[in-house]
């Protein structure tokens, strides 16, 4: 129970709360019970065994002055591991923490926003109290040539919960709102569970909802996440810094979640240096975000993303891409040998899945040193603007998918091989233009394929390296031209 002469009128009462923390832990644990009312605070250092219980109608909200969240702690911001302002809530070393309830945890985060877009937007400002803190307590800090400009601002919001090297971690029930920054961001963890959590963030910088990052063992289930930036993101670190920590996040489930107002709805990177593997996506609903589900990750990252399952998703009003599988997230075009620094895509699937008014079906970006390889999509139907577009992938499946566009093919396959394609359709198949265009691509069977619908062009395909196409087992009845031939295609294409 809180000490008295905590305020439940909105006067500050860091201290008082924080003692009661502190003696509880020193009492072998408890539970620090708000009720109803309003509670402020500056930033919270949380012990091991120790719960937060928030009743219905108590709000916790967190001081606008930045002298609260010093001194400087050591966590991980953006996938680097530096010493910055505290987070709002904030654990390290600890186990057996709590945080339940219905009530609402307010980061009152506008002050942050203002003071990042005051520095962005403003060049030669002399440099702040806490710019030069950050300068002074982070030398030598290794940051790549693409995040030098964010980094050069010496300002990391803070998180608002990141509990770093810690176990046992629970949140369930409470609502989040108005974070500075990630919202609910373990780092190091092991065995995190969050469940029926609400996250409301408005459109504001870098707000997301969930992220995980270089932790084991984490359970997020029954959410709903809107916010200014993604929804749920897995991460394990960054670059140089990333590699040194080398711990990635593995054995994560995500289900029966929705998603509304983000960048995301589910993504994972770009920081993932450590390796990001055996994830589970399942019974999600993504509405009105600007991406599904997004894989990004940039030449000099290095890691692998491997042993992901995606499945029973439903996607409405996508403003960009449904499925994003990005190498080049930081433009980066120069071929390297293969080394620590290559980001690797593989052994990722998607099932049972339906998206409505997309933008674009799906976008898959390999690096000519590593394709994105062995990636599935099976049972999946997707009205979109514009298809899938694949550039330098192998080892692909895709198993009764149904994509139907406004405006060209439903399948363009570029600089790839190792692809199978069966019972490929599209419910409005567009005058004058092939179902699937193949550009450079070799060995391929398109096999089972019986379009319902009258189909100008079933496959077109183009350039001097396309070989070894087979197009086995399908019933072109509907079909105006089974096959046609670009202008640089050498390879004949094998009918049965």
């Amino acid at each position: 129970m809180l000490e008295e002469g905590v305020s439940n009128e909105g006067r500050k009462s860091t201290e008082i709360i924080q003692n009661t923390i502190d003696k509880a832990f020193e009492a072998g644990g408890g539970t620090l019970y708000f009720p109803a009312g309003n509670y402020l605070t500056g930033a919270l250092k949380l012990k091991s065994n120790i719960t937060l219980d928030l009743e219905a109608g108590a709000v916790l909200k967190f001081s606008e002055d930045f002298e609260d969240y010093l001194p400087f702690v050591q966590l991980r911001w953006e996938g680097t591991v530096l010493n910055s302002f505290s987070p709002l809530l904030y654990a390290k070393n600890a186990e057996n923490i709590t945080i339940t309830g219905r009530g609402v945890i307010d980061g009152n985060g506008k002050a942050w926003w203002t003071e990042m877009y005051r520095i962005e937007s403003t060049e030669n400002l002399p440099l702040t109290r806490y710019q030069k803190m950050t300068q002074e307590q982070n030398k030598g800090l290794e940051t790549a040539p693409y995040y030098e400009r964010t980094r050069n601002f010496l300002f990391h919001r803070p998180p608002l919960f990141q509990a770093f090297q810690c176990k046992n971690i629970l949140i369930e029930g409470v609502t989040f709102q108005n974070s500075p920054f990630w919202t609910i961001n373990p780092a190091f963890c092991d065995n995190v569970t969050i469940d029926k959590v609400t996250i409301f963030n408005p459109p504001s910088p870098n707000t997301d909802g969930i992220n995980p990052t270089s932790c084991k063992n984490v359970h997020i289930s029954n959410c709903h996440i809107s916010v200014g930036d993604d929804c749920i993101t897995i991460k394990s670190g960054r670059d140089t810094d990333g590699r040194k920590w080398a711990t990635p996040t593995e054995n994560v489930t995500i289900t029966n979640c929705t998603m509304l107002s983000g960048h995301g709805g589910v993504v994972i990177g770009s920081e993932m240096s450590g390796g990001i593997k055996k994830i589970t996506i399942s019974n999600c609903v993504f509405d009105d975000t600007d991406r599904g589900i997004r894989i990004k990750s940039a030449r000099g990252r290095g890691g692998v993303v491997e042993d992901i399952r995606v499945s029973n998703i439903v996607m409405n009003n996508i403003k960009q891409e449904a499925f994003m599988l990005n190498l080049f997230y930081d433009k980066n075009t120069t071929e390297e040998s293969v080394s620590e620094r290559t980001p690797v895509f593989r052994n990722i699937h998607f099932s049972n899945i339906t998206g409505t008014a997309v933008n674009t079906a799906g976008r898959i970006l390999g690096i000519s040193e590593m394709p994105v390889q062995n990636v599935s999509f099976s049972d999946v139907n997707i009205e979109a603007e514009k298809g899938f577009e694949i550039h330098t992938a192998k080892d692909f499946q895709f198993n009764n998918v149904r994509v139907t566009t406004k405006l060209g093919a439903s399948f363009e396959i570029e600089n790839a091989h190792q692809f199978v394609m069966t019972n490929i359709s599209s419910k409005k198949p567009l005058k004058n233009t092939p179902l699937i265009k193949l550009i450079n691509v070799s060995d391929v069977l398109l096999t089972s394929n019986f379009p319902l619908e009258n189909t100008a062009v079933f496959l077109e395909a183009d350039g001097a390296e396309t070989r070894n196409v087979y197009l086995k087992n399908n019933v072109f009845d509907n079909v105006s031209i089974p096959v046609k031939s670009g202008t640089n295609l050498k390879s004949k294409i094998n009918l049965n």
